[in-house]
């Protein structure tokens, strides 16, 4: 009994290591996040992002209705490939983003409307503000948008 005991008390610290290999500041990103359109206007979807052995997941929770689509639908309509007719829920938003500074870097971001993948840095500014930007090549050849905490 004791030994099983000693078990499962190493897997509890272990698993709250893990949770904790993140510095705070990059634990400050995680969370829900209300994604806006390219013009910062109109609130299209929520976003959580959570962490896996250090790197960033995010997934989409909700999809909100815009002017150009009132009745919003979680299939891929406009995908290719590997995420034709996929439910938009189980699609990952990014592969391969570690903390490196002040931001996630080093992996790429999916954009769920195409299934396009893009080269990706992700950094808060601000408690409530996050800035996401997807590149090809440089971080000049890009667009940035502004998410926004969800509460």
């Amino acid at each position: 009994m004791p030994r099983l005991l000693v078990v499962a008390l190493l897997v509890l610290a272990a698993a709250s290591a893990h949770a904790q290999s993140l510095p705070a500041e990059a634990r400050a990103v995680l969370g829900d996040w209300t994604t806006y359109g390219d013009e910062g206007r109109e609130a299209q979807a929520v976003i959580r992002l959570t962490a896996d052995g250090g790197e960033l997941r995010g997934q989409i929770v909700r999809l909100l209705p815009t002017q150009r689509h009132p009745t919003p639908t979680f299939r891929c309509g406009d995908c290719e490939d590997r995420y034709e007719g996929v439910d938009l829920r189980t699609v990952p938003l990014f592969e391969g983003m570690r903390w490196q500074g002040d931001e996630f870097a080093g992996g790429r971001i999916v954009d769920p409307t195409n299934a396009k993948t893009y080269r990706a840095v992700v950094r808060l500014d601000g408690p409530d503000r996050l800035e996401v930007r997807g590149f090809i090549g440089i971080r000049a050849l890009g667009r940035t948008q502004v998410w926004r905490r969800a509460h």
